[in-house]
Formats: C-alpha cells, sequence, structure tokens
C-alpha cells in the first residue's frame, strides 16, 4: 500500500511538476522583451522533401488551408493571455517566405527527425522594425520522409517502410535573429512530435486480394488529402464543430509549449524572503528584545528566601547603531 502510495505521488509530481519553461530564455525575460508578436501567415516550403506526384496541386490545396484555419490559430495565442499584442501579419506567405529564407537543415534530435530552418538576419530585423514588432513567428510547412511503422485499421497488420509526410515547424525569432522559442521542442519532459499529414498509406486491401502478405505503398489521391485537411473535429455529442483536425491537433500541441503562468514563473525564480525584523530609525540605538514574563506555575504557594532572579542576556546597544543588512526586494520584471 505504501508503495502504491508513494508511485501515485511521483506520478503526480510528474504530471503537475514545476513549471515548464519551453522557452530557450527566461520566461520573465520573454515578457519583457517581446510585448508586440506577429504571426506570420503559415508558409509552404515548396522546394523541400515533397514527392506527392501532382505536387502543385498539393501545394495549392496546402497554402488554402493554411489561410483558412490561421485565424484560429492566433485565436488561440490570444487566449494564453502571454502576450501583450499579437497580430496576423498581412501579406503574401510565399513571397514573405523567399525574402526571409536562409536555408534548411534536415535535423535528426533525440530520434525526432524534423526541418530547421534559418533566415536572413538584415532582412528580418528590417521587417521586424519596419511592421513595429518586437519579434515575429513563424510557421513553415514543409515535406519530410522517415522510415515509420503504419498500422491497418483492424489493428492486425503492420508495415515499415519510407513514408512522405507534410510536417509543421515553428520559430519565435527577434531582431537579432536569435531564436527564443521553438517546435518541435526539445524542453518537454517526454519527446514527441506528430506530422502534420501522412501523404503515403500501406494498401493492406489489396495485398489481401491479391493472397500475399507484402502491401504496397501508395499516395493518397489529391481529394482524399484535401478531405483529410478539413476534416473537422466533434464534440463529445458527436457534433461537428468548426475546429479542424489536423491543423487543431498541431496547433494545440504548439499552444501547450507557449503557455506559462508569469506568476507562478516568478515565485519559481525568486526565493522566499524570510520574515526580517523591521528596521530601527537610524538616530536611535536598537532596542533589546522584551522577554515576556513565563506563566504563573499552579503549584500551591509556600513561603520561599528570596533568590536573585537571573540576569536576561540582552544584545549590547553599539555607540553607533549597526548598519541594516541589505534586504533582497527584487525589482518588477526581475529573474532572481
Amino acid at each position: 500500500m505504501k508503495r502504491l502510495l508513494l508511485l501515485c505521488v511521483l506520478l503526480v509530481t510528474i504530471v503537475t511538476g514545476c513549471s515548464q519553461n519551453y522557452y530557450n530564455i527566461p520566461t520573465e525575460n520573454f515578457s519583457e522583451k517581446v510585448r508586440s508578436l506577429g504571426v506570420l501567415p503559415i508558409m509552404v516550403d515548396a522546394d523541400s522533401d515533397i514527392k506527392y506526384p501532382q505536387k502543385d496541386q498539393l501545394i495549392a490545396i496546402v497554402t488554402e488551408t493554411n489561410r483558412k484555419y490561421e485565424q484560429q490559430f492566433v485565436r488561440k495565442l490570444k487566449a494564453t493571455g502571454n502576450f501583450y499584442s499579437i497580430a496576423l501579419v498581412d501579406g503574401d506567405a510565399q513571397n514573405i517566405f523567399g525574402k526571409l529564407y536562409s536555408r534548411r537543415e534536415l535535423r535528426d534530435d533525440a530520434s525526432i527527425r524534423y526541418s530547421k530552418y534559418f533566415w536572413k538576419n538584415d532582412e528580418l530585423r528590417e521587417y521586424i522594425q519596419k511592421n513595429n514588432l518586437d519579434a515575429v513567428m513563424l510557421l513553415v510547412v514543409s515535406g519530410l520522409t522517415k522510415k515509420d511503422r503504419v498500422t491497418s485499421i483492424t489493428q492486425f497488420k503492420t508495415l515499415t517502410s519510407d513514408y512522405n509526410y507534410l510536417i509543421m515547424t515553428a520559430q519565435i525569432l527577434d531582431a537579432n535573429g536569435a531564436i527564443l522559442w521553438e517546435y518541435p521542442n526539445f524542453r518537454k519532459r517526454l519527446l514527441g512530435y506528430d506530422p502534420l499529414i501522412n501523404l503515403e498509406y500501406p494498401d493492406f486491401n489489396e495485398a489481401d486480394a491479391n493472397h500475399t502478405t507484402s502491401a504496397q505503398v501508395k499516395f493518397k489521391t489529391i481529394e482524399g488529402i484535401r478531405r483529410t485537411l478539413e476534416q473537422k473535429r466533434k464534440d463529445w455529442l458527436f457534433r461537428e464543430t468548426q475546429e479542424p483536425e489536423v491543423y487543431g491537433k498541431q496547433f494545440d500541441e504548439i499552444i501547450s509549449l507557449l503557455k506559462y503562468d508569469p506568476d507562478t514563473e516568478k515565485k519559481n525564480s525568486v526565493p522566499v524572503a524570510e520574515t526580517t525584523r523591521p528596521l530601527q530609525p537610524v538616530n536611535q540605538p536598537a532596542k533589546s528584545p522584551e522577554v515576556m514574563p513565563a506563566p504563573a506555575a499552579t503549584y500551591p504557594v509556600a513561603p520561599a528566601p528570596s533568590a536573585e532572579v537571573a540576569a536576561v542576556t540582552r544584545v549590547p546597544v553599539l555607540e553607533k547603531p549597526a548598519a541594516p543588512a541589505d534586504e533582497i526586494v527584487p525589482a518588477k520584471g526581475s529573474t532572481l
């Protein structure tokens, strides 16, 4: 029973634990540094690893879907209350991408495969200053091929192979090009990263029809991809909502890594000060502590010889009052 109780306490500590900082700088510094955040239109890296045969049609559908749902992402971001000002920056997403893009690197960090983007510092600084922003958030949809295991609908069959995906990455950068926050995020306790959509699937039905265990990997149809991207979430009563299923999952994960409690962060960063006695006036010597008389005993009263009362130990009074100890009082917005 004790072991079970300790296990439950440990589990609660891991899940709820201390406040987690997913930023690359202390959240207090971030809140002071980034007062006005600009969210750029969701961009598509057309030159990334997109192997879909009808690539141009696919990019057109993804671009259209990005425009349709990016406003919902900004509303979710505003609802965190962690930003003084948030605005969706107007402009053509592909034009902005072409001006700011410098290079991409295919990364495999902590078994997470993704594309990391780097941007032109001068163009980025000019763009931020031109729009009167403190920082910008860039979201990019790109192609990626990775080895994965896909399970059939019946959960009885699996196929491990190379599949082509669309993934979403995000970064918050300041005018100096410093990455203040990024997704995928490697500051999580449990690392994980889900792609936006799988462009391929193993055809288990065809394998069954041909009495073979070797399923062919095929690309989804363009209309099938469109329907998947436009699929809506359902509420508890299985009613269709306005929340997109595919994009909503990505947005929720990103938002969960952006939210933080400023009060909790401040409490965690500033040590709790011990209760201190009030400072003595400069022109008066420090007063010795008063000794409260002990409660009278309840024993029967008996005549006793007079005894000398032990002298109370007192703090010697200095000729000059001792300089008061410096009391650490964190300034507003301090990171102590």
